[in-house]
């Protein structure tokens, strides 16, 4: 580039658009090998913080590894540019509603998303189905297709089965442009690919949360040291956060069923259910999931916000959303001023 002093070398980090040449499959599984033994001690204690929630979510409600899925999707959808928030994602998931500003098209892909990382077969068994992509017209510049270069993805990872499963899923993203899998600005499936095959075969836990602390593990950029240092940082920051989102919802969970117990009817069960499930939820979203009517969800969430057990965030007379109103939420409430 004519702005930069030539240094007669060519930039390791500019590569042209379009599927790249990758380096010798020995070379890089020998890099990946020596940056997993030089993080070993870190990776051992992401991975025992990875089985801790791996073993909370196998004897937890269903509802629990929605909630996180929907809110690591909406986390993701920031790496592509959509900013898709809980609410929206919420809505467009239970009732396929979106509204004129919303980008359709986004939320189809982060819905994707959120289907992925609640459960199915895994990205190791079928790519191609995995991604739900198929391969466009054949194109002169790409002969062998997308299903080719999924396959070498695929037998890449297959090669390095010695590797931990976390360090093989920061290995798969490295590679993912280099085998031409990716969409123009879109590391949407890479991310959720890799949180996959991160849990391994796990014991509860679906998906290995990356992005809920924040997306800084997803940057790319440096050797495979410096990216696997960075995505096991992401990795515990994420577990962490999603750790204490599990504790907030069991003390709510709890709370909500000693406080509605003297209530009669199968309603106020039903809706506490789909409180711990959906961060956000609406009026005719809670009618849709619940199968209750209209006048029943609305006097159950009255007498839930009048308990104290739900919080309404909207602060309008129509289009009202609640959430569940955790510890966190009832300490903020105190300390407003009068």
């Amino acid at each position: 580039m004519w702005f930069r002093p030539d240094s007669g070398q060519p930039d390791p980090e500019f590569r042209p658009p379009g599927p790249q040449t990758a380096p010798q499959e020995t070379a890089i599984l020998a890099d990946w090998a020596q940056a997993e033994a030089g993080h070993a001690a870190h990776l051992a204690q992401v991975a025992g913080r990875l089985g801790a929630l791996g073993d909370r979510l196998q004897r937890a409600p269903h509802g629990w590894r929605h909630r996180l899925a929907l809110l690591e999707a909406a986390e993701l959808s920031w790496v592509i540019g959509a900013r898709i928030g809980p609410d929206r994602l919420a809505l467009w998931i239970s009732m396929h509603l979106s509204s004129v500003q919303d980008d359709t098209g986004a939320l189809a892909r982060v819905g994707w998303a959120v289907r992925r990382l609640t459960g199915g077969p895994g990205p190791e068994a079928d790519l191609v189905g995995f991604l739900e992509r198929r391969d466009p017209e054949s194109r002169a510049d790409d002969p062998d297709g997308f299903a080719a270069r999924a396959q070498a993805w695929l037998d890449l990872l297959a090669a390095a089965r010695a590797l931990h499963p976390i360090t093989r899923a920061a290995m798969g993203v490295q590679l993912w442009n280099l085998a031409g899998l990716d969409q123009p600005g879109d590391r949407l499936e890479a991310a959720v690919t890799a949180g996959r095959i991160a849990a391994g075969d796990g014991n509860g836990a679906v998906f290995a949360p990356l992005a809920l602390g924040g997306a800084g593990g997803l940057h790319a950029g440096g050797p495979p040291a410096e990216r696997l240092g960075r995505w096991l940082d992401g990795m515990q920051r994420a577990i962490q956060t999603a750790m204490r989102q599990l504790d907030d919802i069991e003390s709510w969970a709890a709370r909500a069923e000693t406080a509605m117990a003297p209530l009669s009817g199968r309603t106020g069960p039903a809706l506490r259910a789909v409180l711990v499930e959906w961060p956000l939820v609406s009026a005719p979203m809670a009618e849709t999931l619940t199968g209750a009517s209209r006048a029943a969800v609305q006097r159950n969430l009255a007498r839930m916000e009048a308990s104290g057990l739900v919080h309404e965030v909207t602060g309008q007379g129509r289009f009202r959303l609640w959430r569940a109103a955790t510890a966190k939420d009832r300490g903020r409430q105190g300390t407003r001023p009068r």
